[in-house]
């Protein structure tokens, strides 16, 4: 389980970068803008909804366990 986490975070951060590269190299030099950077964005949704299921399920089904905190203290 932690792998994948791992792997999610890290596809997460890839989206982010490759957004923020097409944000700053399209529209450029008399080029049409694309949709590049909003399709990099919503991967990125995807991947934050993806972990949050995973995290979730894995809850349910018992692979994680609660720390032990008591609520309220």
């Amino acid at each position: 389980m932690k792998y994948l986490v791992a792997l999610a975070f890290l596809a997460i951060i890839a989206s982010l970068g490759s957004a923020l590269f097409f944000m700053m190299r399209d529209g450029r030099d008399g080029k049409p803008k694309t949709s590049n950077m909003a399709r990099a964005l919503a991967f990125r949704v995807g991947f934050s909804i993806l972990i949050f299921l995973c995290i979730l399920i894995a809850w349910k089904l018992g692979y994680i366990q609660p720390t032990g905190i008591k609520p309220g203290q």
